[in-house]
């Protein structure tokens, strides 16, 4: 399973730790780290097709699917 939204198109960054004790010493020992998006894979019935839909989303596209209503988020990404 890719982890990119199919729907925002987020996908896994590259982000720094740093930690309180850098602060401190000015040395970084932490490195660089991915930072993966929260993915989920959801079926949905849409009313308007008669059909279920699975798709792989991010948390933030389902609270986008909750408030627009999934078919018309789906319809305007392509995936119908």
């Amino acid at each position: 399973m890719s982890r990119v939204c199919d729907i925002t198109g987020k996908r896994s960054r590259v982000g720094g730790g740093y930690s309180n004790r850098t602060r401190a010493t000015k040395f970084n020992p932490t490195g660089a780290r991915r930072r993966q998006v929260n993915m989920q894979k959801k079926t949905l019935f849409i009313p308007e097709l008669g059909r279920k839909v699975t798709v792989t989303v991010s948390a933030k596209a389902l609270k986008t699917m909750q408030k627009r209503g999934a078919f018309l988020t789906l319809k305007k990404a392509g995936l119908i």
